[in-house]
């Protein structure tokens, strides 16, 4: 047992310990130790963490030192002198704001009140519903409360139930519900809709005048089969041999007003939210889907970035203006790749008259690619998946996405219009929103580098001063490798956020000097707001109050949207996950075939081809005893010298699909735990090697399996 008190005589923090002769004291921190204000993440172990904007790292909270601090609390810590390990530790000094007001969690009844099990396993307390105040929900419901009270050592936190979401079997709930969690808006305010719709009419010659008129150029639109807020049109023709590429975005300025309802709701959502079964849209319907929307044969005011491009991808001229225009089909990526990757002659018939554009754009997207490699821009490459649901809202399919010759082909165009908007704002010194991504921090790097050792692999160069150069080659270098899923997943992990800034810092990734966020106002609040910029600049209406006015406030709108865009990514995520494991739940003790994607000291993570994953726990391993090699990063069985690596396929069993944690576990395929499918004897002679040596040292180096620690 131990208690935490300030000895007032010497101004110290220190513990009390009760040992068997009797209590004894331990010094925690001194008066010189330093204070912070950040965010209490908690734990579901009990122990949080604490974030400070501006820091890199955080701080370590042990169980004892959180206090009453709520998850996603605002607080000041104090950090603790002389105990800094891998993170400096701090203690709770006070609590000076609560951020989450509501929780989403299953309701539990019992006689005349309730508790409710939150979802988010960072609330490690149930919350206390007072009797009357369940809004007559039922047993095991999915329900939503909000807090009346968020307790301390001795008390629970207390609620009411504001919002029953239904049991979890029915359509919808389970997303809903993580939906809900993370406090994403789904039902738009009346004052919103009702401007929504008053703002919602065909354009009209008044809209029109003054604006560059591109009704008879010939473009098209290309998205997904299932898109509906269609943001972005291309236009391409040639002259001489330079491209003349448009890209024509929807101008959503033009009804959505600064200050207005439906900006102030665009700016609280931040963005769009797309999900396996709906879209959270940051704007209503009637804009989203209506007259923002880019829609064929249907007149639209757009914003155009017009690019002349040489033969080598260089922009040598450009335009920027407000347009109005008539999008002449409406294209989507499978039917464009159809035309250009099959040669499907029936589509080449149909759309005889846009082919050859398509063709001019596959050779300009082919250019304009080279020349973004040759600068060092990096790819990502990693797996999407697809999830098709059936009429209950369970998953009936999950398969990896194919990106083809058009999806990169928008891309391409996309990348380049962000880029010369980005660089007409910077020269113009425009009041701005860019989006930057930072140079990796020397220690990640440096630990990556070590890691990268182990395969065979280096980074060269000044991890502080890291060009993007290099982390292309390293990528090239892995591609095709066993590891490569799982060291691009690594390499991505080392890299700074990307966020939005005021500050031109350039982006790393991409090999940019100049980047922004031009191409999407339907769904992303930056690009409405530099929209709105542009078109201020381009009517002479940034006067020295509005410029004052936009340094108060782009810096703010730049941190809440870097934030609102990480919260959609994390849901979008967690949805993901949800589906897989409901998926994988219909083939407990299944057999499929697998590539190992990670090993770790706790256990062997398996990819099957529909790109589900799932853990097999080292301890039920029981053929042998395994060791985990951080060398050579692989098991190696102690007696056998049997070896699991990456990229190795294997047969699995489905073993366990856990709902609340969104975790899947397998096991090996047959009942006496069948060897792996291959086995590499030059891993298997190093690995016995490497056994021998930490048997010589006395040290381990991994973690036993269940018999093992008998």
């Amino acid at each position: 047992m131990s208690k935490i008190k300030k000895d007032k005589k010497n101004s110290k923090i220190v513990k009390e310990v009760k040992t068997s002769k009797g209590k004894e004291k331990e010094v925690l921190k001194e008066k010189k130790s330093k204070q912070y204000e950040g965010t209490f993440i908690s734990n579901p172990r009990g122990f949080g963490f604490v974030e400070v904007e501006g820091l890199e790292e955080d701080f370590f909270v042990p169980e004892e030192f959180v206090g009453s601090a709520f998850h996603q609390d605002v607080v000041r810590i104090q950090t603790i002198k002389g105990r800094e390990g891998k993170r400096t530790e701090a203690m709770v000094m006070e609590v000076l704001s609560h951020q989450i007001t509501t929780v989403v969690g299953t309701y539990q009844k019992s006689g005349n009140f309730g508790f409710i099990v939150p979802d988010d396993k960072k609330i490690t307390r149930d919350i206390f519903i007072p009797q009357g105040k369940d809004l007559h929900a039922l047993h095991n419901q999915k329900v939503v409360c909000y807090l009346t009270g968020y307790g301390d050592k001795r008390h629970k936190p207390e609620g009411v139930v504001v919002e029953i979401l239904g049991f979890p079997s029915e359509p919808g709930v389970d997303v809903t519900s993580i939906v809900k969690t993370f406090g994403i808006p789904t039902e738009f305010p009346t004052d919103v809709l009702v401007e929504a719709e008053s703002v919602n009419h065909p354009v009209s010659k008044k809209d029109i005048k003054g604006r560059l008129d591109l009704r008879k150029e010939v473009m098209v639109t290309i998205d997904g089969e299932d898109s509906k807020d269609l943001d972005d049109a291309v236009s391409l023709y040639k002259e001489g041999e330079n491209y003349i590429l448009g890209v024509h975005i929807a101008d959503v300025t033009n009804y959505v007003t600064e200050r207005s309802k439906l900006d102030e709701e665009a700016r609280r959502r931040g963005t769009s939210v797309y999900l396996v079964d709906r879209v959270i849209p940051m704007l209503p319907t009637e804009l989203s889907n209506g007259i923002c929307s880019l829609n064929e044969d249907e007149d639209r005011l757009s914003m155009s970035c017009i690019m002349t491009v040489d033969p080598k991808g260089k922009v040598i001229d450009y335009k920027i203006s407000e347009s109005v225009i008539h999008s002449t089909r409406r294209m989507t990526y499978r039917l464009v790749n159809r035309i250009l990757e099959d040669n499907d002659a029936d589509l080449i018939e149909e759309y005889k008259d846009l082919v050859p554009m398509f063709r001019e754009m596959e050779e300009l997207a082919g250019i304009l690619n080279k020349r973004r490699h040759k600068r060092g821009s990096i790819d990502f490459d990693l797996p999407e998946t697809v999830i098709l649901l059936d009429e209950k809202g369970r998953p009936a399919e999950i398969r990896p996405y194919e990106r083809g010759t058009s999806n990169r082909m928008i891309e391409e165009f996309m990348l380049l219009a962000n880029e010369t908007v980005a660089r007409f704002a910077f020269e113009h010194e425009l009041p701005f929103l860019y989006r930057i991504h930072g140079t990796p921090d020397g220690e990640r790097i440096e630990t990556l580098n070590r890691f990268m050792g182990n395969f065979g692999h280096r980074l060269k160069g000044d991890p502080n001063e890291m060009e993007p150069k290099e982390i292309q080659k390293l990528m090239e270098d892995i591609s095709g490798t066993p590891e490569e899923e799982m060291l691009s997943r690594l390499v991505l992990r080392s890299m700074q956020q990307a966020k939005y800034d005021t500050e031109c810092e350039g982006h790393f990734g991409l090999a940019l000097k100049y980047y922004t966020h031009f191409t999407s106002p339907i769904r992303r609040y930056p690009d409405l707001q530099i929209h709105r910029i542009l078109k201020e600049h381009l009517h002479g209406d940034l006067k020295k109050k509005k410029l004052s006015y936009y340094e108060g406030t782009l810096s703010v709108v730049a941190t809440e949207t870097s934030r609102l865009e990480r919260r959609a990514d994390e849901v979008e995520r967690e949805v993901e996950k949800l589906k897989k494991v409901q998926f994988i739940s219909s083939y407990i003790d299944q057999e499929f075939l697998g590539v190992i994607s990670g090993i770790t000291k706790w256990g062997i993570y398996v990819e099957l081809p529909n790109t589900v994953e799932g853990m097999i726990p080292i301890v039920s391993l029981d053929d042998d005893y395994y060791d985990f090699d951080e060398e050579h990063y692989c098991l190696i069985g102690e007696r056998t010298g049997n070896t699991f690596t990456l990229g190795e396929p294997l047969r699995i069993v489905v073993k366990k699909a856990d709902f609340e944690t969104r975790t899947i576990d397998f096991d090996l395929a047959g009942k006496k735990k069948a060897k792996p499918v291959s086995k590499k004897k030059e891993l298997k002679k190093k690995g016995r090697e490497a056994l021998k040596k930490k048997s010589k040292s006395g040290k381990k180096n991994g973690r036993r399996t269940k018999t093992n620690r008998k």
